[in-house]
């Protein structure tokens, strides 16, 4: 029998990291073999530490990114990351572009797709990823909101490693390591009450039809 696979579709190098490392580190560890896309490194609109050192090229900024990348995967547990460099602010895919994405997810076969919400007037890249994600399967779909809930809590710090990996974006650790540990709150009010519900340090939210907390996606 062949092992499940997922696939991951990350509109920027760091995204996920922040977004889904404790699900992909939870997988990898149950037997999942996950699958990382970058479609591009995030270069312009995402690195601006980098681009504060002294003769940085953009050259220089992407092959940093991949390679915090590259070390956050393995922290990970991911042996398979791939990167398009498509580029960022805007993020586009040319015909060429999506039939490459289109490949990957036939050859992976994944068991479940993560990328971005549908909606975040803050990032229209992130907007973008999920749209093109969605063109060869499911376009009807609602604004995202966190409503099932994922205890992560026993991988917590191989993501807190994959994070510390993107030095780039070194203002973005401890948010993210704070919306974990509110993740974690929600898991136990939405497990069986504030008193009652199961133990979690840390946590991350998907979205699904019901409400649900889970042990695996």
């Amino acid at each position: 029998m062949n092992e499940p696979t997922a696939l991951v579709i990350s509109a920027h190098a760091a995204d996920f990291v922040w977004r889904c490392g404790g699900a992909v580190a939870l997988h990898q560890s149950r037997g999942v073999k996950v699958t990382i896309v970058c479609l591009s490194y995030g270069e312009r609109g995402e690195s601006a530490k980098l681009w504060k050192e002294e003769g940085m090229t953009l050259d220089k900024v992407k092959a940093a990114r991949r390679a915090e990348a590259e070390a956050a995967a393995a922290a990970l547990g991911v042996e398979d990351i791939r990167f398009f460099d498509l580029g960022d602010y805007p993020l586009e895919l040319d015909r060429a572009a999506k039939d490459k994405l289109v490949d990957v997810i036939r050859e992976v076969q994944p068991r479940f797709i993560l990328t971005h919400s549908k909606y975040d007037p803050y990032n229209t890249d992130h907007m973008y990823a999920c749209q093109v994600t969605l063109e060869p399967h499911q376009t009807e779909q609602m604004g995202w909101k966190p409503d099932t809930f994922l205890d992560i809590s026993e991988v917590w710090d191989r993501k807190r490693a994959a994070i510390e990996c993107m030095q780039g974006q070194e203002h973005l650790w401890d948010y993210y390591t704070n919306v974990a540990e509110n993740r974690g709150n929600h898991f136990r009010r939405n497990s069986g009450g504030q008193a009652g519900g199961r133990k979690a340090t840390h946590a991350e939210g998907f979205q699904s039809i019901f409400p649900r907390t889970v042990d695996e996606l």
